[in-house]
């Protein structure tokens, strides 16, 4: 942590924020993907000591507008990170990013926060490196895989790990071959992922963990070189089964469209599917048309950078 008093910058700073899906399937919180479909920041500091917030698009009725917004509390933590918090900050935000979907909205507001802070700070960049903004996002987030995807881009493999007794996230990226695109399957209702969460079971049997921790090695070797790998390799045992109950009718699509050989797996804590393809465009449509009510077909590219 700097010990010197900052220099804030004058001008506004602007940052955006890929969405990213987490778990594919077999990585339970571990993998993740960063989504071409990308939430925006800007924010200056202020003398005068308020919070001036105006939020726009996806969840703008649902978000604080004040000091408790959330990617104000992320810059508000990236600024004492480097030493000093300003006395007000004026924060705009179009969020494109969906909440409550499995599409990692509240990491992107995370992430934001904390790369406004680095930005409106003369040497930011020095006094807050990525991996350090890696630790910060994973504290306010309380897992490391979607924030990870956010601030990496492309793929990457997260893992919490003891470091000096304080237990801290850490990650890789994972080059993503370039024939791999998404379809989200984005559903009307929401779901929680604290409500996800208490759906698993405390324990499962020995041959399907296993089981999971095959597909789990296998997946990285799909994401980057073996595209054709990628339905045997998404292939869970952990938690999908389990929270049927909170997504009937996205676990019936990931099954209809796994039947038909495409690597669908349901994104995050869901309920949004994410199907994973490299199929020309005659062939996508039949994936698209999989989806029948209820649900929203958007095609997207992978995002090779992460928070820009």
């Amino acid at each position: 942590m700097a010990a010197q008093r900052l220099t804030f910058k004058a001008q506004m700073a602007q940052v955006s924020v890929p969405a990213s899906s987490a778990n594919l399937g077999s990585g339970f919180d571990t993998f993740a993907l960063a989504l071409d479909l990308r939430d925006r920041y800007a924010a200056q500091v202020l003398d005068e000591a308020i919070f001036d917030v105006d939020v726009t698009g996806e969840g703008a009725d649902e978000v604080k507008r004040d000091k408790n917004n959330l990617v104000v509390k992320a810059a508000l933590r990236g600024f004492e990170f480097m030493g000093q918090k300003p006395r007000g900050l004026a924060l705009r935000a179009l969020n494109v990013t969906p909440h409550g979907r499995g599409l990692g909205s509240s990491a992107s507001a995370i992430v934001g926060g904390l790369a406004l802070a680095r930005e409106l700070v003369l040497g930011g960049e020095q006094l807050m490196s990525l991996e350090e903004m890696m630790f910060l996002a994973t504290e306010l987030e309380g897992h490391p895989d979607n924030v990870a995807a956010a601030i990496y881009g492309g793929a990457s493999v997260a893992w919490m790990e003891d470091i000096y007794g304080v237990q801290t996230g850490r990650a890789v990226s994972i080059p993503v071959h370039h024939e791999i695109k998404a379809v989200l399957f984005i559903p009307e209702n929401h779901l929680s992922t604290s409500k996800a969460r208490k759906l698993l079971p405390e324990t499962i049997s020995h041959r399907e963990a296993v089981t999971n921790s095959s597909r789990t090695a296998l997946l990285s070797i799909a994401l980057a070189t073996r595209p054709d790998l990628l339905l045997t390799a998404t292939e869970d045992f952990l938690h999908q089964s389990y929270r049927r109950e909170a997504y009937p009718k996205s676990m019936a699509l990931v099954e209809e469209l796994r039947a038909k050989g495409v690597a669908a797996t349901i994104s995050g804590a869901g309920p949004s599917v994410l199907a994973l393809h490299t199929h020309h465009e005659g062939a996508l449509k039949e994936v698209i048309s999989a989806a029948t009510g209820g649900f929203q077909a958007q095609e997207l590219a992978i995002s090779r950078s992460g928070v820009q």
